[in-house]
């Protein structure tokens, strides 16, 4: 059985992975094409504040399990802190996984509040040139070091292609979110579509496999060690202390692409509606995303027909 785990592994990560990349490929296309038209921007003024309301939901699904304890709280704040400094999701993630385990060996809980201000280095966006290159690097490095949960890849994405390189807006990071709720699969989809915007079909290919290459290596690597880790004190204090983190970095995340997305009185009535359907009755994402989509469209037909 042993000889068949990777080939299995293939198989089934692909079969899963394959078809909502194809239609998140196909959707960016579409995108590309037709996205400077004002029916499809009503449309995607719409689904915005729905991304928002997910990635919230997302981190407060995170925050019932990750805040174990007082001492994981101030944690989680000081790395929100930091986040809202412009430190870099990795580093942020680390010091907290390093000053959790600091902290289980006996040290002063204290030096959590240095999180925030370590190298509280805010990076001003700068205009890289493309490169598919740098692209597969890059995604590579987020695929690697995403940790506590899918929406964490937002704030990666968000640090790295609209602040640190300037290769895409946040306008354009919430677009490719929001293609990325429509399509059944792995959010991590997202960066079929934005590679698709940077290079094409080679581009949307390299983003694919760099993104998801990292997991294909872990799961097969890992699945083993995770158990003997958790038996650890130490090993499991620095894993609360990076899902603190993350939960931090989707609730500096979403606050930022809300400056974005809720700009009105309808995308604030849309990121209500879908916040009460979404928490309170746990309405499918995938809905919502529809419903926000047709209701924007049905407000620009009106305003259209009665300008």
């Amino acid at each position: 059985m042993k000889d068949h785990r990777w080939p299995g592994l293939l198989v089934a990560g692909v079969s899963f992975i394959l078809p909502a990349a194809l239609m998140v490929g196909c959707l960016a296309w579409a995108y590309l094409r037709y996205g400077a038209l004002p029916q499809i921007g009503a449309v995607l003024y719409g689904i915005k504040p729905v991304v928002i309301v997910v990635i919230a939901q997302g981190a407060f699904r995170l925050a019932k399990s990750a805040v174990k304890s007082t001492w994981l709280g101030v944690l989680g704040l000081a790395a929100m802190l930091a986040a809202g400094l412009g430190v870099d999701p990795l580093l942020i993630l680390a010091a907290a996984g390093v000053l959790a385990g600091i902290a289980r060996l006996g040290n002063v809980r204290g030096w959590a509040f240095f999180v925030g201000p370590v190298a509280a280095a805010g990076t001003a966006a700068s205009a890289v040139p493309v490169g598919l290159a740098l692209l597969f690097l890059v995604m590579l490095k987020i695929g690697a070091t995403i940790f506590g949960g899918g929406y964490v890849l937002v704030a990666f994405l968000r640090s790295d292609l609209v602040v640190r390189l300037g290769w895409i807006t946040e306008r354009q990071l919430l677009d490719a979110v929001a293609m990325g709720q429509v399509t059944p699969g792995p959010l991590f989809t997202t960066a079929t579509f934005i590679g698709y915007i940077l290079g094409g079909v080679r581009g949307a290919v390299i983003a694919t496999v760099a993104i998801f290459l990292p997991a294909f290596v872990l799961v097969a690597v890992s699945g083993p060690l995770v158990p003997r880790i958790r038996k650890s004190p130490t090993a499991g204090a620095v894993l609360d202390g990076i899902n603190v983190a993350a939960l931090a970095l989707m609730l500096v995340v979403s606050a930022q692409l809300a400056r974005t997305a809720i700009v009105d009185w309808f995308t604030l009535a849309i990121a209500g509606v879908s916040a009460l359907l979404l928490f309170r009755y746990r309405v499918n994402s995938a809905w919502l995303v529809l419903g926000s989509a047709a209701a924007a469209g049905l407000l620009f037909w009106l305003r259209l027909h009665h300008s």
